[in-house]
C-alpha cells in the first residue's frame, strides 16, 4: 500500500536519489545527468519552503512531487517514481494527491514543465500541452512540453486521474 506523507527536510538525500535514479531511467548520457545536477538535487531548504510530498511503500520513499507557488500560478517542480515501481499506480496516486493539494491551496490549475518521456503520463492524468520550451544540452536541441492540469472541470469535479 502506498502512503503519501509530507516530506521532511531530513528526506532531502533520499528524494535526490529518487530524482537521479528516475532521470537515468530514460537513458540520457551521464554527462547530461551531471549537467542537470542542480535541478535534480533536492535541498532541505527546498522541502521546508515548498509543498513536497513523498510516496512511501513499506516505510521507504519510492517517489515524490513538489508544488511551488508562483506569483499567479502554481507549478509542479518535481514528480519522480523509482523506475522499478513505475506502472504500479504510485505516480497516479502522487498526481491525484497533487491535484487535491492544489485545490486546497486555492489554485484552479497548475503548470508542469515535463521531461518529454513523461508527457504521456501527464496527459493520461488529464493535463494538456499549452506550449513547448526549447532548451539545449551540449549543443543538442531539446523540446520540453509545458502542460497545465486543471483542478476542476466545469461541473466543479476533477476529471479522470
Amino acid at each position: 500500500m502506498t502512503l503519501i506523507t509530507k516530506a521532511d527536510s531530513a528526506d532531502a538525500a533520499e528524494l535526490t536519489r529518487i530524482a537521479f535514479t528516475a532521470k537515468r531511467h530514460w537513458g540520457y548520457p551521464e554527462q547530461w545527468i551531471e549537467s542537470w545536477g542542480d535541478l535534480l538535487t533536492v535541498q532541505p531548504g527546498f522541502i521546508a519552503k515548498h509543498e513536497t510530498y513523498a510516496a512511501k511503500v513499506g516505510g521507504r520513499a519510492v517517489g515524490f512531487y513538489a508544488l511551488i507557488r508562483g506569483e499567479a500560478r502554481l507549478y509542479m517542480e518535481h514528480m519522480w517514481v523509482l523506475p522499478e515501481l513505475m506502472g504500479q499506480g504510485i505516480g497516479r496516486a502522487l498526481f491525484a494527491h497533487a491535484v487535491e493539494r492544489a485545490k486546497a491551496l486555492g489554485f484552479r490549475s497548475f503548470e508542469i514543465e515535463a521531461d518529454p518521456n513523461a508527457e504521456g503520463f501527464y496527459q493520461r492524468m488529464g493535463a494538456r500541452r499549452i506550449r513547448t520550451r526549447v532548451t539545449e544540452v551540449e549543443g543538442e536541441r531539446r523540446e520540453l512540453p509545458v502542460l497545465v492540469c486543471d483542478t476542476y472541470t466545469k461541473s466543479g469535479e476533477r476529471g479522470v486521474y
